[in-house]
Parts: C-alpha cells; structure tokens; sequence
C-alpha cells in the first residue's frame, strides 16, 4: 500500500466516528507524530476541547509559552468531534450538592460560570470566525406524559429556588410547546433560552488549526503510555515540562493508575438526510433549539444548519474494566430504539433516510462531579467528568487551568469545582454490574412510568446511587 493510499485509509476511517467529521471539507490525516524527546513548558495530554481550549488561552495569555499537544489520534477524535452539539449552562453535578461542600454562594458562583462559558464560546467563535452552526436557540424539554408533566414542573421550580427568572426557565403549555416544535403528544415543556445548537467537529477541528496556527506544537498519532511528574512517556519519545495537563476524558482509564478514574459510559447519535421543506414545517425546530423529554434515559437532539436532525441518547452497555473500543461505537439495538424513538417524537420522519449513525465514550465520575486542578510539586494538572456536557464545560476548564498554571489570581480559579477529586470508581465486577444494572434500571422505569402513569421509586434510588 502506498503512503497515499494509506493515507485515503486513515481519512475514511476518521470520516466514520460522526457525522460531522464525515462532512469537513479538510483531509483528516494526522499530523506528524513526536519523533524523539521533548522539553516544553506545558505538555497537554489529549487534543479534544479541553486540551485544546487550554492551549488556545495559554497561547493567548503569553505566546512565548512552549507548548505540546499529544493526541493518539487526530484532533477531535474522541467526544468533542462525535457528540450531540449541545452548548449549554449544564453542569453534571446539582448545585445542591455544591452547596453542601461549599456553601450557597459558591455554588451560585459556579452556576454563573457556566452561564458565562456559553456567552465565551459564542465570543470566541465570532472573534476567530468559525462557522460551526453557533445557533442560540435555547433548548425545550417535552413532557409528553403526566408523570413527564410534574417533573417538567418540578424543574422549572428548581431553576427558580436557585434565582432563575422565567427569562431563564419556564414552563410552556402545549400551544406555546408546539409553536417551537410540533412533537407528537406532547402535554407541555420546559424552555430555557441558555443553549446553543453547534457542530462540535468544525469547533474542535478549527480550535486545533489556530492554536497550531500560533505556534502550538500538535503531535497526532502519539499515544501517552504515561504520565508522570513533569513528564510524559509516549511511544515515541519523553516529554518533560514544568505542567502535564491530562486532558484525556473518556479515554482515561487506559493510563496506568487511572483505571477507576472515569468510567468510560457510551452514547449513541443518529442522523437524517438533509430534510425537505414539507418535512421541516412538520418538524419546527424552525429557531434551532436542541430539544430533549423528560425521560429517566437520557436523550438529546438538534436541528442542523444543513435542515438534518441528529438526536442521540444512553443505552449502550458499559464494557467490563472501562475498555473502550471502536466496535462499542456501534450498537445496532440501540441505533434502532434512537430512530424509533425520535419518529415516536416526529411522526414526519417516518419516511426519511437515517444517513449516520455514531458513537463513543463519555467520562463519567464516581460522584457525577466534574474537576478541574493543578498539584504545583508534580505539575500534574486535571480537567474533566463532564458527564456529556462538556462542550461549554470543557471552555471554562481551559480558561481555568490556564489562569492556574499562568498563576494569574481570578474568580475562575476559586470556582468549587477547582481541586476536586471524585472518589474512585469501584473496582470490578462491582462497577460492571452497579453500571450496566443501573442503565436496565432506569430504562425499565421509563417503560414502567408509561404503563402505569405512575413515577418509579427505584429510578431515584438508582439515581442516588450513581450520584446524578
């Protein structure tokens, strides 16, 4: 095989993981990959959002600074080039939970640091002129059932014990739902206007052209075997550096130590054809807000720019000793209860063509709490757990370990989440079984609370137990 028929190989494969790889104009060959050792002084571990939003603010507070990105794959090869586009102010952890550890304000603090990552995101993408789809439209959350109805209620009136406004949450009746999207059944919704639709694999893969653009080393092909203090051992030399951030998300388990870190838990997308206008009007979504119901499984879907509904929710097994594997992208059963359960909301895509279907790893925490911190004697710094909602999340950790490594003493820098650690998983078969038994759980309780119109007291025992 030649070089360049390997290289058509490696691009088609890469075009595979999503929907929005498969659409960028650029070749996805890699980079060329480290060829010996390095000093800089801040080597980051992992070239998806969190690497490379940490990158873009070092480089832009001081464009002396060394850095190294070293990526296995190519730059948004894991979650930030394959999820759902969502932009939003969600945080995994409760903001009761915050305040438990951490006091009201603190947690208030944090909420609001959320709310302004999607104000920063939207800044950055106007200032760099990246045309990623960036549509605030806010996003609706079905009650399609009388169970689905009090909770939508109950949601509501959590956003507001927490000083929301009903500019920030509030409660649609059905006329009001259906004149935003015309689901099928549907007895009310949520509305909150603190999100935006994207296509993260434009962002991610236009953040990594700046930051290289700029003088960012981006080493691709390069796999970490190893992280220790002030230094990185890959495959293909030792990176030394004053900072080692670990950015690796859904993939942290295959590091030596951190196996119990981030329990790697898939999620599942499929895609439609490009829609005709007939089909839209049936649909709505006209403003393009990212929707989902108020399910126990979670599920969550956009209207692309491109006239395309993507919709994607839980359900794939979590694998025994948090392996990842690209044939776990793959769940046919749960492609086909994603696109039965997307016509149930749409009547008027019976009839469409479903032209991707993708998925991957998130990284989920033991306490549902995502983390962001610096240890300064071994220069290990950390960002992640973001539980699936990491593309706003993941723009405030880089801010912050940038502020933290530069030492630069801000507001972000003592935001609660900074030096949490979640406790560890536990180890197998524990976590295989309390995992795989919990998602069964509450998919049963979703089927349950639509048979008997009743809420189901084991979903929220499970919920405790799993720390959501």
């Amino acid at each position: 095989m030649t070089q360049h028929q390997a290289d058509q190989t490696q691009t088609a494969g890469y075009r595979g993981l999503s929907l929005w790889l498969d659409r960028l104009p650029e070749p996805l060959t890699r980079r060329p990959a480290l060829d010996g050792d390095l000093s800089v002084d801040v080597a980051i571990v992992g070239a998806g959002f969190t690497g490379l939003w940490t990158a873009y603010y070092l480089q832009k507070a001081d464009p002396t600074l060394r850095i190294a990105l070293l990526e296995k794959e190519i730059a948004g090869f894991g979650a930030s080039g394959r999820n759902g586009g969502w932009c939003s102010d969600l945080f995994p952890a409760s903001w009761e939970k915050i305040a438990r550890r951490h006091g009201r304000d603190a947690a208030l603090a944090m909420k609001n640091a959320m709310r302004a990552s999607l104000d920063e995101v939207e800044s950055v993408v106007g200032a760099e002129e990246i045309a990623c789809g960036f549509s605030r439209g806010g996003t609706i959350g079905f009650a399609r059932s009388k169970v689905q109805l009090e909770r939508a209620e109950a949601e509501v009136a959590h956003a507001h014990s927490w000083g929301d406004t009903e500019a920030d949450m509030r409660l649609l009746s059905v006329a009001e739902s259906l004149e935003i999207a015309r689901a099928e059944g549907v007895l009310g919704a949520t509305f909150t206007p603190h999100c935006a639709s994207i296509d993260p694999g434009t962002l991610v893969r236009e953040l990594a052209k700046i930051v290289t653009d700029r003088g960012v080393a981006l080493y691709e092909g390069t796999t970490a075997e190893e992280i220790r203090p002030h230094r990185v051992v890959t495959n293909t030399g030792t990176v030394t550096a004053d900072v080692v951030v670990r950015a690796t998300e859904g993939y942290t388990a295959a590091l030596p130590g951190a196996r119990r870190d981030l329990a790697p838990i898939y999620s599942l997308i499929v895609a439609t054809e490009p829609l005709d206008a007939d089909t839209l009007a049936a649909v709505g979504l006209t403003d393009r807000p990212t929707f989902a119901d108020q399910r126990h499984v979670i599920c969550y879907g956009q209207r692309t720019a491109d006239g395309r509904i993507v919709f994607g929710g839980r359900g794939a097994p979590y694998h025994f000793g948090s392996s990842t594997s690209a044939e776990f992208d793959r769940e046919p059963a749960v492609f086909d209860s994603l696109r039965l359960t997307l016509i149930d909301m749409f009547p008027a895509l019976a009839g469409a063509a479903f032209t991707h279907s993708w998925g991957g790893p998130l990284g989920v925490p033991r306490d549902w709490h995502a983390g962001v911190g610096l240890d300064r004697e071994t220069g290990f710094a950390w960002a992640g757990g973001y539980v699936g909602d990491g593309v706003s999340t993941s723009n405030l950790a880089g801010r912050t370990l940038a502020d933290l490594i530069s030492g630069a003493a801000t507001e972000l820098v003592g935001l609660p989440w900074v030096g949490h650690r979640s406790r560890k998983w536990e180890p197998e078969p524990l976590r295989y079984l309390g995992v795989n038994t919990a998602l069964r759980v509450m998919d049963s309780a979703d089927r349950r609370e639509t048979r008997t119109g009743r809420h189901s007291t084991i979903a929220k025992a499970f919920d405790r137990f799993l720390g959501g």
